[in-house]
């Protein structure tokens, strides 16, 4: 188990909204300070978002980053040379959002305008009913805590975290991952390290091998900490 795991992990993966940031979104910037100065070591940092590329790229170019962007929810992965691989198709998803707009009162996304692969709700109504009713469609549903998102199931964190990596002579195992959402739960497990935090999803926090004391950006730092990223006590590591 993780309390065993004697190596500093190698790379950190970070999800945004409710990672980094508070439950409005705000900007933890302990945590972003923390981004960067791992950067600054030679600590890849990757962002793996379901929010839209052009939103997480000004966040990663204001911190100076040089790594791979894993977007909307999986949906595509963002290099540094302007090369985007994209592991869905937006098509489907949008005839599955037409088919729930006869039947729930859904509405996308104002950022869906950007959206190249996928299709992200308003949580008006519950998840569970959009994914009973897009399910014949071949269509897979998450919930964030702040989106509602359709897509193809060959998209998802993990599938693009595992492309992401490609080239940078990393593997999962060398990570740490940290994530609130439900979305984040197969690349939670995947990792070597799996973060989440006290006012997480219930099934990020079952996915997770460390559950923070501090919530969100203060537990993303107490994670890097705690696994030997940033200075400080790494106590219960052995």
């Amino acid at each position: 188990m993780v309390e065993r795991r004697k190596e500093v992990p190698r790379a950190v993966i970070s999800d945004v909204d409710g990672t980094l940031t508070d439950s409005q979104r705000r900007m933890d910037f302990g945590a972003l300070r923390a981004i960067r100065s791992l950067s600054d070591r030679g600590v890849p940092v990757i962002f793996a978002t379901g929010n839209v590329l052009p939103v997480v790229l000004g966040l990663y170019r204001f911190l100076g980053l040089s790594t791979p962007i894993i977007a909307e929810n999986g949906g595509l992965v963002y290099f540094p040379d302007d090369r985007i691989v994209r592991l869905a198709r937006r098509a489907p998803a949008w005839k599955a959002y037409l088919s729930l707009r006869k039947e729930l009162p859904v509405r996308t996304l104002f950022t869906d305008r950007w959206r190249e692969t996928e299709v992200a709700l308003e949580p008006t109504v519950p998840a569970e009913e959009v994914a009973s009713r897009v399910a014949p469609l071949g269509i897979k549903v998450e919930h964030t805590g702040f989106a509602i998102h359709l897509f193809q199931p060959t998209a998802g964190k993990l599938a693009a975290a595992r492309i992401a990596l490609e080239g940078m002579g990393l593997s999962l195992e060398d990570c740490l991952f940290a994530g609130d959402g439900d979305n984040d739960v197969e690349l939670l497990r995947a990792v070597g390290v799996g973060v989440s935090f006290p006012d997480a999803s219930p099934r990020a926090r079952a996915a997770a091998d460390y559950v923070t004391r501090a919530r969100r950006g203060a537990g993303f730092l107490e994670a890097l900490k705690r696994f030997g990223l940033m200075p400080g006590p790494r106590e219960g590591v052995h």
